[in-house]
């Protein structure tokens, strides 16, 4: 399971939302964050893409490749402040998810109906992702105060998708992906409002946020229709 670990994105909201921010200020917040996470849909499809033709490759150094990418998003956190550095540490590193996402979609494509579960399955997370993100806007219930359950629900699952992992249990594969689409869509409202209401340092904070969200609703439901969709 592609569980990402979005602490640094979710971190930066809770300690920014005091400060006061115009209208003019918010929207225009807005507005980059959104283009932010385009341009990173983008740089993340474009990893997957030259990465699926060398998934082995990948698969064999996952490990390194894994620390590589958890820096890049360390290190986001201490260049974001620095306009070019940023941008390419942000690039850099959802580059880098799309590559390590390269051997499950590479394993997926090879299914006798592999494309149609890879196309299902983002068109799933977009609709989740719209359908979350609409009601994120139109709702009158505030879910910036849901941080905390929020994170715990995380470590939980964590935890016992690491027990899993010496486990191998079919069941509990399928239980853990379903509880992260359940989880990374509430996360979808929770991150939305936080970019609405400018609570987050930078535009690069909001994206990344929103990307992580997107990325693990996409890499779950993935499994989930694999599994569903294996003729074995």
């Amino acid at each position: 399971m592609g569980l990402y670990n979005r602490d640094y994105a979710r971190g930066s909201a809770s300690a920014y939302s005091t400060q006061a921010r115009s209208d003019t200020q918010i929207v225009s917040f807005v507005k980059e964050t959104y283009k932010l996470f385009a341009a990173s849909m983008m740089a993340g499809a474009a990893g997957a893409y030259v990465g699926v033709p060398m998934a082995g490759t990948i698969a064999a150094n996952f490990f390194p490749l894994f620390i590589l990418e958890i820096g890049l998003l360390i290190g986001l956190h201490f260049v974001k402040h620095k306009p070019g550095i940023n941008l390419a540490v942000m690039f850099g590193f959802v580059f880098m998810t799309g590559l390590m996402l390269a051997p499950l979609l590479s394993h997926t494509l090879g299914m006798n109906n592999g494309g149609t579960i890879v196309g299902n399955a983002f068109a799933m997370t977009s609709l989740v992702f719209g359908t979350m993100s609409f009601y994120a806007i139109k709702t009158t219930k505030d879910f910036s105060g849901y941080a905390k359950p929020l994170m715990i629900a995380l470590v939980v699952i964590v935890a016992f998708s690491i027990i899993n992992i010496f486990l191998g249990n079919p069941l509990m594969a399928i239980a853990i992906s379903g509880a992260v689409v359940l989880l990374f869509s509430i996360l979808v409202v929770y991150d939305t409002q936080n970019i609405i209401k400018g609570a987050y340092e930078t535009p690069i904070d909001g994206a990344i946020a929103l990307y992580l969200d997107f990325l693990n609703i996409f890499t779950s439901l993935l499994h989930l229709l694999g599994i569903f969709g294996s003729d074995d």
